[in-house]
């Protein structure tokens, strides 16, 4: 299987890591506008491949993606450089949307015409409305954001911290935006099949409530306010999706793709395999998180209709 990443920054640099460690790939190609970037990237990666599973990485150009399976878009730019780690600011990541609709305007009319049949994988910030202007510009659906997966990861975390137990006990879905109007779905979290509110009785659930998704809201900013790019966490989950969709694994997993309910990307359990995703599952929500929901979409409406995004949904 051959992936492509476009993009050798921060973000870049850590999917190709998680591709490489995950062995979910025959072939990797790096490529960024930085060519000389890109070569280092590549040549630092090579010489711990090989403690890894086989794999061919290239630092190249547009022309050597052709026949990839799965192309990730990083390029772009990150909260810090777009201003967008005000934690009382409510645009969010979607502050980056205008600049960063500018620099996938030139890119993916070149990535497809590369790899016309590539699955494309939108990675940078914010990749909900991101993904439908790349889903216009490429004019076929085969077209992802990593939407709220990694939102989803650090639910399940920040829940298991204060129950204290493994995060892989807890299951817990974020949907709707990657972005400041995301939904927390408590109604359906559970630790261990028991209901998440019953598992934290004695305490104030408000309160763990409120702590909960403020730390998994503003995750990023933390993350930027340490080491200046929230890099390693989407580079694992970019890595994820990428191997779940190139092995048809058919898994269910919270994932961007465009939603004809909603008529725009935004993230609700799919089931991801070669193709795309081939179904949309609904959870059961309570009525004030339906509205939530709702609320989410229009806000990446907004946002995708600004930059002309939806003018072909």
């Amino acid at each position: 299987m051959k992936i492509g990443i476009i993009g050798a920054g921060a973000v870049g640099t850590a999917c190709a890591f998680a591709v490489v460690m995950r062995g979910c790939a025959d072939e990797l190609v790096l490529l960024d506008r930085n060519s000389k970037r890109a070569r280092g990237v590549v040549c630092d990666l090579q010489y711990g491949a090989a403690i890894s599973p086989a794999i061919t990485l290239i630092a190249g150009d547009y022309d050597d993606l052709v026949d990839a399976d799965l192309v990730m878009i990083t390029a772009g730019v990150n909260e810090r450089s777009g201003g967008a780690t005000d934690r009382s600011d409510s645009a969010g990541r979607l502050r980056l949307l205008d600049a960063n609709a500018t620099v996938y305007r030139d890119i993916v009319p070149r990535l497809v015409k590369a790899a016309p049949e590539a699955m494309i994988l939108v990675v940078s910030d914010p990749p909900d409305p991101l993904a439908d202007l790349t889903r216009q510009l490429a004019g076929h659906d085969r077209v992802l954001s990593t939407g709220t997966y990694l939102d989803s990861l650090r639910f399940q975390f920040h829940l298991a911290k204060r129950l204290n137990v493994s995060a892989a006990s807890v299951e817990a879905l974020v949907i709707g935006e990657h972005g400041t109007s995301e939904v927390f779905l408590w109604s359906g979290a559970r630790v261990g099949g028991m209901p998440a509110d019953q598992a934290i009785a004695g305490r104030d659930l408000a309160e763990v409530r409120q702590a909960v998704e403020q730390e998994v809201r503003y995750a990023n900013i933390t993350i930027i306010e340490g080491i200046g790019a929230s890099q390693l966490g989407i580079g694992m989950v970019s890595a994820r999706i990428a191997e779940i969709a190139v092995r048809d694994e058919r898994a269910v997993i919270p994932i961007g793709v465009f939603n004809p309910k909603f008529g725009l990307t935004l993230s609700m359990p799919g089931i991801l395999g070669r193709n795309g995703v081939s179904r949309i599952l609904e959870p059961a929500m309570t009525e004030e998180e339906i509205q939530a929901l709702r609320r989410s979409a229009d806000t990446l409406k907004t946002a995708s209709k600004r930059i002309g995004a939806l003018a072909n949904a």
